[in-house]
């Protein structure tokens, strides 16, 4: 039986009684001798009612009791589920508040790189600390040298000290970027013009550096134009083949960060070959030095095994004088002579 049909019944079973005890008075009206027998009828019919609405009533408090009960703990379900979205989405908005914090930041970082790259001089800067990261990683402290001056007066970027053949070479860090820029800024029709105009300025960026920075006698036949940008330098070799060629028969070498740490690797090795030759010709010294010392304690031991057999033979020599000695002084304890006898000369001669 449903629930919400409880509560109607007892609305309906009174209907039914008042019914049935207007349906009395009428038979009552017209029987007068079954009055007794339709009021005790009524009366039972009554009591069997008002017996079953209290067991109705009762069955319908359990009922909603136990509905409540089931309310609550739907009602608790539903509150820890709602807690435990909710701690999620705190969570979920706490790792979005920290992306967002991210971006700005690396929008503020990409900001700041914009305006080192617009500025000349903060983009000087920015591609010599790239350098200055991958050289001083790269090779030992004395290997190199920033801000060297040359003997025609001109500062360079980097000097990397290595040994004649091939001498030391000059690492250059500025890189002409307006073009650049210019040529990927550029319309479809006005890439022809950029793209002359960045082959222009690349090409004198290379005659100054072959200009100012290879010496002969001082520097080597080459030098380095450090590119900070794969992309960049990944465009000069696909679009402009003839521009690196050229630069290369001048003895300037357009390298990228990946390819300077492969120069630099190989340098590095170069420079450890030289070392360990230095050191092998110092330790080659020290062996020669070391074998003079020992010819010079070799004649020393050979003098004092001279003296030492010298000395033996002194002392054979004075044991051969302490035994004729000994045998002297028998012969004389052996000799018998009268008391008033003088010595015969041959005695006194022995």
């Amino acid at each position: 039986m449903p629930d919400w049909l409880l509560p109607l019944l007892v609305p309906a079973a009174a209907a039914l009684a008042a019914g049935l005890l207007v349906a009395a008075f009428l038979l009552a009206g017209r029987r007068r001798d079954g009055v007794h027998e339709a009021l005790a009828m009524l009366a039972g019919r009554l009591e069997a009612l008002a017996a079953t609405q209290e067991r109705l009533a009762a069955t319908t408090a359990e009922r909603l009791r136990e509905q409540e009960r089931l309310i609550a703990d739907r009602l608790d379900e539903a509150a820890e589920r709602t807690q435990a979205q909710a701690a999620r989405i705190h969570e979920r908005l706490a790792v979005i508040d920290n992306a967002r914090a991210n971006i700005e930041a690396l929008g503020a970082q990409v900001g700041t790189l914009e305006r080192i790259l617009g500025n000349k001089q903060a983009r000087g800067a920015f591609g010599e600390v790239q350098l200055r990261e991958l050289v001083e990683d790269r090779l030992p402290p004395g290997g190199f040298a920033w801000q060297h001056v040359l003997s025609n007066g001109t500062r360079c970027d980097c000097l990397i000290r290595l040994p004649h053949p091939p001498g030391p070479i000059v690492v250059d860090s500025k890189f002409p970027l307006e073009a650049w820029n210019a040529l990927r800024a550029a319309a479809e029709a006005e890439r022809p013009v950029a793209a002359r105009r960045f082959a222009a300025d690349v090409r004198r960026h290379v005659d100054a550096i072959a200009t100012k920075y290879i010496l002969p006698g001082e520097t080597a036949e080459g030098a380095l134009m450090f590119v900070p940008s794969e992309a960049i330098c990944a465009a000069l070799h696909a679009e402009h083949p003839a521009l690196v060629a050229e630069a290369a028969r001048r003895g300037v070498w357009i390298v990228s960060p990946n390819t300077m740490w492969a120069v630099l690797t190989t340098m590095r090795g170069l420079m450890r070959d030289l070392r360990l030759k230095a050191e092998a010709h110092r330790i080659r010294i020290e062996v020669d030095r070391l074998m003079e010392e020992l010819g010079r304690l070799d004649r020393r031991v050979a003098a004092l095994r001279g003296h030492f057999a010298q000395m033996q033979q002194d002392v054979a020599e004075i044991e051969t004088t302490t035994r004729k000695i000994a045998r002297r002084g028998q012969a004389i304890q052996l000799v018998e002579l009268p008391e008033d006898a003088p010595p015969s000369p041959a005695r006194a001669a022995e």
